[in-house]
């Protein structure tokens, strides 16, 4: 594991308000998912969680969070390649925070890191490319799921909701979490949602999984 400590005494509470304010106000209203809640309340909070379970120095959880805050903060501007958008964001606004040139680098590799399919290429890296896909073995997978079709159909990719049904069970069927931390906590959960899956591919009425 890559567990490299940083020297830096940063902005770092600093940074994530920036990014959270700019994801409040400028992103498009008709991103269901990819919202700021979804970083607010999805993966900046399951970055630590997995940070922590891994006995992360404080440090290095700074730079995670604050790179976890900042991951789709690229699609105040656009959704493809946001990723190299936001890592470019880092490199212009984090300096005045006090992150130095290393920091900096850290934090735009675990942001480039999460663009599909995730390339992560350290164990920090790993840490953010799991937090950004936590929902997959979580209870919320099916409300997230139709979240990100809304949005989809909003940005003009009308899936069916059957063809839907089908692309998302390969997505969890062929996706692997990186860190054991991630798979000790969600490979169940991501199983159960596999099968809830295939019962709704069967046409089975499953409460609170259907299109309703």
């Amino acid at each position: 594991m890559d567990k490299a400590t940083t020297s830096f005494s940063p902005d770092a509470p600093g940074a994530v308000r920036y990014a959270l304010d700019r994801l409040r106000s400028e992103l498009p209203r008709h991103l269901y998912y990819h919202n700021a809640l979804h970083t607010e309340a999805d993966v900046l909070p399951a970055a630590v969680r997995l940070a922590r379970l891994s006995q992360l120095a404080e440090p290095d959880i700074r730079l995670l969070e604050v790179a976890a805050a900042f991951h789709d903060l690229g699609q105040v501007k656009r959704f493809l390649g946001h990723e190299q958008i936001g890592a470019d964001i880092v490199s212009v606004t984090l300096p005045r925070y006090g992150f130095g040139a290393q920091d900096i680098e850290r934090i735009k590799g675990m942001i480039l890191a999460t663009e599909l399919p995730q390339t992560p290429l350290n164990y920090e890296q790993e840490l953010l490319c799991d937090a950004d896909l936590d929902s997959l073995g979580r209870d919320d997978f099916f409300a997230t799921s139709k979240a990100l079709w809304q949005e989809r159909k909003a940005c003009g990719v009308d899936v069916p909701w059957p063809l839907w049904l089908e692309t998302q069970y390969q997505f969890l069927h062929t996706h692997l979490y990186f860190t054991p931390v991630a798979r000790e906590l969600r490979n169940a959960g991501k199983q159960k949602n596999l099968e809830l899956l295939e019962r709704l591919m069967r046409g089975e009425s499953v409460p609170g999984c259907d299109i309703e």
